[in-house]
């Protein structure tokens, strides 16, 4: 069995045919989980900030 140039070739190329798709549907995947990331933090902050206002507040008022 003979391997000739153009085996070589062709067959690299569809390795980095293969290689380019993966990374794009990284990136794309990256994308998301960023994004889902965020919208947590944010979700996590805005509660935060809701039950620290939700606190009752007690104002002890000395007589005079």
């Amino acid at each position: 069995m003979t391997i000739h140039r153009d085996d070589l070739e062709s067959k690299l190329r569809e390795i980095e045919t293969v290689v380019d798709d993966t990374q794009q549907e990284a990136r794309n995947m990256s994308k998301w989980v960023i994004a889902g990331v965020v919208v947590l933090v944010v979700g996590v902050v805005a509660y935060r900030m809701w039950k620290r206002s939700q606190r009752v507040q007690v104002i002890v008022v000395a007589p005079q």
